[in-house]
């Protein structure tokens, strides 16, 4: 049955479609590797790990349930292993008796559950629920955005995809983008994973705004944002990569504030429009900067 395989009874049962899952049951142990990834568990689970799992994902009868699928992906994030592959060669009845169980799926077995579940296509629902609840229990934060691109090199050979300039290389590479939304502090509230990059301005006039139009809680009413021309939706941060007036007053006339570098500044701002003004930063720490 497999290195660590001690459960033999539930192995069996579900060898032969009479078990919907084994039951998840901690045992007393020393010296067990990578165990301390469990100290992160509450935060998993606060942040919404299996939260509406049940709701938009199935698995069929067998071993392994939905819910260790899930931790077990979460925790070798954790313990970083970069891939599926990568749990070839851990322990896998150490890895066990951290989900609770005699021993982890094999890779192939892993794959397999993970094929299954991203055949169901609900992922993105299921993030965009979650999104949607992280916001409404933090609007503050909701109210301003910050997006950013992040490039990720694609080293295989199944997909030609298209390339983009990898900075910390300087080299055009074949690569995919991943647009983040996140609040002031970093908490992560939106992914955005284009199949092919058409640019941040594209991403976000097009897929990313729709959804916050949509998410975003606490938005002023229509009335409100009748009666005084500078009120806004929200405000998006993001680098010079956004830089567009065009695009700026398309925003401007969805009422979304944007905040951005200027692209192509040729002359120097002058130093008598600075003055020196208070400023409370997200931590709640008070400093003074030079602003115009």
């Amino acid at each position: 049955m497999g290195m660590g395989a001690s459960n033999v009874e539930a192995r069996i049962a579900a060898s032969v479609g009479q078990l919907e899952a084994a039951a998840i049951e901690f045992k007393p142990a020393l010296d067990v590797p990578n165990a301390g990834v469990l100290l992160a568990l509450p935060a998993l689970l606060v942040s919404g790990l299996l939260r509406h799992a049940q709701k938009y994902f199935q698995l069929p009868k067998g071993y392994y349930r939905l819910e260790s699928i899930f931790l077990l992906l979460a925790v070798m994030a954790l313990a970083r292993l970069k891939s599926v592959e990568s749990l070839r060669y851990c322990a896998p009845g150490e890895w066990g008796k951290v989900l609770g169980l005699d021993r982890v799926p094999e890779v192939r077995t892993l794959r397999q559950k993970v094929a299954i579940l991203s055949a169901q296509e609900c992922a993105q629902r299921w993030s965009a629920q979650l999104c949607e609840e992280w916001m409404e229990a933090d609007p503050q934060s909701a109210a301003t955005l910050y997006i950013d691109g992040h490039v990720r090199v694609y080293h295989g050979e199944q997909t030609p995809l298209p390339k983009h300039y990898v900075a910390r290389q300087k080299l055009c590479l074949r690569a995919t983008a991943d647009y983040w939304v996140n609040a002031m502090d970093g908490q992560p509230f939106l992914l955005i994973h284009p199949a092919v990059d058409p640019g941040l301005i594209q991403v976000l006039e097009h897929e990313i705004v729709p959804r916050l139009e949509a998410q975003v809680p606490s938005q002023p009413s229509a009335q409100c944002l009748e009666a005084n021309p500078l009120a806004h939706r929200f405000t998006l941060v993001f680098d010079r990569e956004g830089y567009s007036p065009a695009f700026f007053q398309r925003m401007k006339e969805r009422r979304i504030a944007c905040i951005s570098y200027r692209k192509r500044c040729s002359e120097p701002w002058p130093e008598a429009e600075f003055q020196a003004r208070e400023v409370q930063l997200a931590s709640g720490q008070r400093v003074v900067m030079r602003l115009a």
